[in-house]
């Protein structure tokens, strides 16, 4: 396997040359530069290549463990957590307030691709810690803020989010776990859950659950779920939290894949919790955490198909068979056969345009939270609500192809342990199914995010598009974009309203043809800044141009098969499958 180099070189050349970076930080009044971001992104990387990457490997093959009652982490994961928190990337992004360093959402964005790419069940203790970090910060009452963010944002306690039982996954109305009044404004929270990531570990320190259950007198469905914070340790008579709570580890799951990470089945047995936020009002408190994983998940499948990525094309380089194509040498480099350029090229025109609308999804956020004007605050925030499903399904479902690909590249060695090849197809396929399947992300763009300010948020992205393309000229990604464009414009008019078989049987190809239009967007505005004579500028031209002839004329394709309606789909009687 090869070493995993950081990309600093492309993010530097999205802060300073496409996403106006400097710019961006001077109108949200954030005290950073483009300089300072890199230097940050320079020293993530150095601890993701070094300190993590080399625990990936030996962490899927060891895995996680449950020992009298315990979750054991694989051997050096601990002790990197620890390294992790004391070097502050924990508190990165976080709000001062609470401890946090406040830096811009981008460059916590980019250290999640490179947790990622480096150490993926690693990278989510962090990142779920983060998550229920913002929903307690928005919800939760100022004695529970005072008393779990510090700790949780400076990495010392670690968060989790317990959403799904065994019969309620994505329709949480069938959920069962209730929580009845203590009388002292705690509540007794007792249930079941499954497939609950960071549930337990053996780093130290509180582990903070989000729980959603249901009080006494709630109203059926959604509409009478609250949400609930479960510590493991609650404080004993001294303040310290050395006291047990009523919640344990009931076995871990078997998976397919991210090994190391304890994906847990949690019994809360009269547990003591607080309620985080207002009673019956809990889904919307824990969507809160859920649209910053969904980020965070579309992100894990950008970082596995760039780590894919470098060891395919490594591997091609150096591997020899078959003849060049005029028969002339051999055994030649298999980076010589147009195929396996074909595979490399279709990974890297997604690692790269992701990279760059990831980037700019979380400028956007960075707007939503720091903007003097309100207006540009909820235009932006509107904004990262429309993208969120996208960047969650597209980059997720793009990453796992990537992933296969890249396999690929290897024939027979991908298939195999020796290469890794193997554990980042397994690892990248669970990011499509987790916080909230690519389907349901879908038919949230179709069903919900479309009719935002009655088609105004959309049509307003739109805008942004045509915009950027139309001043890029005659340049071939241009031309194809704004071709793709037409054709997303004249589909999403059609599917405005669309609910039941019809906006289902359509939304999932929707989703990939905004994804390609947004995608063909960045490639664009990455050609037109490309503009030198060295090797990273030529190159983004280049792969400009595959993008638009190999991977954007999928568009057509797509609105042919949006515009043929859910007849033939829902024509086939359940009994015949």
């Amino acid at each position: 396997m090869f070493s995993y180099v950081p990309p600093i070189d492309d993010y530097r050349f999205l802060l300073t040359q496409v996403l106006r970076f400097d710019a961006a930080m001077a109108e949200t009044g954030q005290a950073v530069d483009a300089d300072l971001a890199v230097a940050v992104l320079e020293e993530a990387g150095r601890m993701c290549a070094d300190r993590l990457h080399p625990l990936n490997r030996h962490g899927d093959e060891e895995g996680s463990r449950l020992v009298d009652g315990s979750v054991i982490t694989p051997a050096g994961f601990a002790d990197a957590w620890r390294d992790f928190v004391a070097a502050g990337w924990a508190s990165m992004s976080a709000d001062p307030a609470h401890g946090g360093q406040g830096l811009p959402f981008i460059l916590q964005l980019w250290l999640d691709e490179m947790l990622s790419a480096t150490n993926l069940s690693f990278g989510l203790f962090p990142g779920l810690t983060r998550g229920a970090c913002e929903a307690i910060a928005a919800h939760a009452d100022d004695a529970l803020k005072s008393v779990y963010l510090p700790r949780m944002v400076n990495g010392e306690w670690t968060g989790a989010m317990a959403l799904t039982e065994s019969g309620a996954g994505t329709d949480l109305a069938l959920l069962k776990t209730r929580a009845v009044p203590q009388g002292d404004g705690s509540f007794a929270v007792t249930g079941q859950k499954i497939f609950i990531s960071s549930g337990d570990h053996d780093f130290g320190g509180n582990i903070v659950h989000l729980v959603l259950a249901r009080l006494p007198d709630a109203p059926a469905g959604v509409k009478g779920i609250s949400l609930f914070l479960v510590p493991k340790y609650l404080p004993d008579a001294d303040g310290e939290f050395t006291m047990r709570n009523g919640m344990s580890v009931g076995a871990l799951e078997k998976k397919m894949g991210i090994h190391a990470q304890p994906t847990c089945v949690m019994n809360y047995d009269e547990a003591t919790g607080w309620l985080v936020g207002a009673p019956n009002r809990g889904l919307a408190a824990m969507f809160t955490m859920m649209n910053a994983e969904r980020l965070m998940v579309g992100i894990q499948g950008l970082g596995v198909a760039g780590a894919a990525y470098q060891q395919a094309a490594g591997y091609a380089k150096e591997r020899l068979q078959g003849r060049s194509a005029d028969g002339a040498r051999g055994p030649v480099a298999i980076i010589d056969h147009a195929d396996v350029r074909r595979m490399l090229l279709n990974i890297r025109a997604f690692v790269e345009a992701g990279r760059a609308l990831g980037g700019w999804t979380a400028l956007q956020l960075d707007r939503a939270h720091h903007h003097p004007d309100a207006a540009e605050r909820a235009k932006a925030d509107a904004l990262v609500a429309l993208l969120t499903p996208v960047v969650k399904a597209a980059f997720t479902d793009f990453g796992f192809d990537s992933a296969v690909q890249a396999q690929q590249v290897f024939g027979g060695h991908g298939y195999i342990r020796e290469w890794g090849m193997e554990q980042y197809v397994r690892d990248a396929r669970i990011a499509q199914i987790y916080e909230g399947t690519n389907g349901v992300q879908a038919m949230d763009l179709v069903g919900r995010k479309l009719a935002m300010a009655g088609g105004a948020v959309v049509d307003g992205y739109f805008d942004l598009i045509a915009a950027d393309v139309d001043a890029a000229g005659a340049i071939d990604i241009a031309i194809k974009t704004r071709a793709a464009l037409a054709l997303l414009r004249t589909t999403t008019a059609s599917l405005q309203g669309a609910h039941g078989d019809a906006a289902g049987a359509a939304a999932v190809d929707y989703l990939r043809l905004f994804a390609l239009v947004s995608m063909g967007w960045m490639w664009t505005r990455m050609a037109v800044a490309a503009q030198g004579d060295d090797v990273l500028h030529a190159g983004k031209r280049i792969v400009a141009d595959f993008f638009a002839q190999r991977m954007l004329p999928q568009a057509q394709s797509l609105a042919v098969s949006i515009a043929a309606g859910e007849a033939s789909i829902m024509a086939l009687g359940a009994d015949c499958f």
